[in-house]
């Protein structure tokens, strides 16, 4: 009985001292220091990529699309009936007034020698007349001669003026047609179409060949009317030509049209861009770029940073808080967009860090790492290490 109860007795000490060695831990018996640690260490935080905003240059720049003409691009037609007898083989350069096509000339060459044989006639006549009236217009102021008379010689000089200048116009017009058989290049180019064969009977205004000279071209665009006041005579612009392979090329606008078309509120313009190298080619597609504005100190973010919802656009930035850095959404205001980048009108502040890579995975207040921070953005938009 006495051996029961002093075991019991011990067991009690033990007990006791059990609970108060817990009540010195604090209010749940653990280390409170220990567990805020373990609980930083534990949280789940998402891997991003940054970008520190620091004003920078950004060009408010149009884009559109136009397509590739030649400045000088004619068809040339035939100005009289014929034969034809010469074609300027395609592909070969000729300067201006070479001739490119012929047309036979004998009957022409006909109407003309008997052109000119009818002139010779008329002037033949004419100092006849004219010697006649010389003569007999002293004998009339004489009285030698009847006014009747003298009045027949003053006809027959008017006559035969009349008669002179009827064969010299017939004697143009038969030269005018010769040469008419003679289709000469209206500027430097190249033929680049027969629209007949050699041979071929041709008859007045019908086409015979095309000359294009595209040494320097054109681009032509139908700019939305928005634009109506950016884009004037003079005004420089950018083209490119990806699709082709071929770099950007400058230009400048030689006209802008006054009217806007009804179906597409489009005006046109038209820019002159140079082409020495040849690679240009008349109806290739051309991107063209026109700066409306520069700013010198303007916020950017990448276009992907932006995260769009049914409320608006926002960026994520980041910040610490209780020594974890977290993301927070900011609901932004955006202007014109450029190469990648758009400009961020209101909502950031240069320091701000903004997600621009991971952002599609958090959410407000998640705890991020970040892995990588760019120093900056290029021209075309893309981060730069």
């Amino acid at each position: 009985m006495k051996m029961t109860l002093m075991k019991n007795l011990s067991l009690v000490g033990i007990a006791v001292t059990a609970l108060i060695a817990a009540g010195c831990g604090g209010a749940d018996g653990v280390d409170t220091t220990d567990e805020a640690l373990a609980t930083t260490e534990s949280v789940r935080k998402i891997r991003v990529e940054t970008l520190p905003l620091k004003p920078g240059v950004f060009k408010d720049v149009i884009e559109l699309t136009g397509t590739v003409e030649a400045i000088n691009d004619a068809t040339l037609s035939a100005q009289s009936a014929g034969t034809v007898e010469m074609l300027a083989p395609l592909g070969r350069r000729v300067d201006r007034g070479v001739v490119v096509a012929q047309l036979d000339q004998d009957l022409v060459s006909a109407a003309y020698i008997q052109a000119e044989a009818s002139l010779e006639n008329a002037l033949a006549g004419l100092e006849l007349a004219e010697d006649n009236y010389r003569r007999q217009e002293p004998l009339f102021r004489d009285s030698i001669i009847s006014a009747l008379e003298f009045q027949g010689a003053r006809t027959q000089r008017q006559q035969a003026r009349a008669v002179t200048r009827e064969a010299e116009a017939r004697k143009l017009q038969m030269e005018k047609q010769r040469d008419n058989t003679v289709i000469r290049a209206p500027f430097e180019g190249s033929v680049e179409a027969h629209m007949v064969e050699q041979g071929e009977q041709v008859s007045p205004g019908m086409p015979i060949l095309r000359i294009v000279n595209a040494r320097e071209v054109k681009v032509r665009v139908g700019v939305p009317e928005v634009y109506a006041g950016d884009i004037r005579i003079g005004t420089e612009a950018m083209f490119g030509f990806t699709a082709y392979g071929g770099a950007q090329k400058p230009g400048r606008v030689i006209f802008a049209g006054s009217a806007i078309h009804p179906d597409s509120r489009t005006f046109v313009v038209e820019a002159r861009v140079d082409n020495n190298d040849g690679r240009l080619k008349p109806a290739m597609i051309a991107q063209v770029f026109v700066t409306r504005e520069q700013l010198d100190s303007a916020l950017v973010v990448p276009r992907s940073a932006v995260v769009r919802d049914e409320d608006g656009n926002s960026v994520f930035v980041i910040g610490e808080e209780n020594d974890l850095l977290r993301a927070r959404p900011r609901r932004v205001s955006l202007g014109a967009a450029y190469e990648g980048q758009v400009l961020v009108e209101t909502g950031l502040e240069p320091g701000m860090e903004v997600v621009i890579l991971g952002q599609n995975t958090i959410t407000d207040g998640d705890a991020v790492e970040v892995v990588e921070r760019f120093s900056g953005l290029d021209s075309k938009g893309v981060p730069i290490r």
